[in-house]
């Protein structure tokens, strides 16, 4: 009888300490998700046509918050002129020169025409507005891929920014859409931005 009560004493025990183990372990494992949430990866949905084709509404990316200065071509999630997240493509970094547009209506960058076809919403051109903008030094000038559905940095050029983004305003570079399933794609910079000088 001793035997019994003592191997069901060890039994209840040993269920005790798997159950504390299980709360250890999803309590770790929400503690590293949270973590990695914030400083390593984060997800976003796209609220707005203005990123079209490239993204749809509702489609969701994943963002690198550890990738480093925005380059050319990089679409980054930021902190946008609303103060909101804010998705758009890195057209121009400091010091760069920025001009719509030249006589075949492409956009130059320190002079070189960028061929964006590969990106552009489908029969939508460069811009509508003319702008010639130099970059200041810590900044960015960002527009959408569907250009004549984009609040972009052309429609902030007359506030005291000047349209631009601060580097420090950026959250992270889009690297994945993984949502939906269907339309799942691995984002990379455009050749066109290697280009430029």
């Amino acid at each position: 009888m001793a035997v019994t009560k003592k191997a069901d004493r060890v039994g209840k025990e040993k269920k005790k300490g798997g159950f504390r183990e299980t709360v250890l372990l999803l309590i770790l494992g929400v503690g590293i998700a949270l973590l990695l949430q914030a400083f390593v990866v984060g997800s976003f949905y796209i609220p707005s046509v203005s990123m079209e084709n490239t993204l749809l509404v509702n489609d969701r990316v994943f963002v690198n918050k550890l990738a480093g200065a925005p380059e050319r071509g990089d679409i980054v999630v930021f902190k946008g002129w609303n103060g909101e997240d804010t998705i758009k493509r890195v057209i121009g970094v400091g010091g760069d020169k920025v001009v719509c547009c030249d006589s075949k209506k492409r956009i130059t960058v320190n002079g070189t025409a960028l061929e964006e076809k590969s990106y552009l919403f489908p029969g939508d051109f460069a811009s509508g507005d003319k702008f010639d903008v130099t970059v200041p030094a810590g900044k960015i000038w960002l527009m959408g891929d569907h250009r004549t559905a984009s609040a972009d940095s052309r429609a902030h050029m007359e506030e005291p920014g000047g349209g631009f983004i601060s580097v420090d305003a950026v959250i992270g570079k889009a690297v994945v859409r993984y949502w939906p399933l269907s339309r799942g794609y691995l984002f990379s910079r455009p050749d066109i931005f290697d280009k430029v000088k």
